[in-house]
């Protein structure tokens, strides 16, 4: 079982916001995908994206949460064990 399965509708939503946040359309997300493999990933686009993902799903994250973030699959669990 890949990492995507169960978990597709987190992806299409984040795929969602990170299309909106770098204004692309075409952000291929994968469980590894992180800030270093995404050109104009910096702070300000982690904000934007952190803020989204709070809207777009009704939860908050804590400062540790968001901290502890190394890549698009830590992200995807953390949502996941809250919605």
């Amino acid at each position: 079982m890949n990492a995507l399965n169960g978990h597709a509708d987190i992806y299409a939503a984040l795929t969602e916001i990170f299309n909106d946040v770098f204004m692309r359309d075409d952000m291929q997300l994968t469980p590894t995908l992180s800030a270093r493999d995404v050109p104009g990933w910096d702070s300000f686009k982690q904000i934007e994206i952190m803020v989204s993902v709070e809207e777009r799903f009704g939860i908050k994250l804590t400062t540790k949460e968001i901290d502890s973030l190394q890549n698009v699959g830590d992200l995807v669990a953390v949502i996941a064990g809250k919605t």
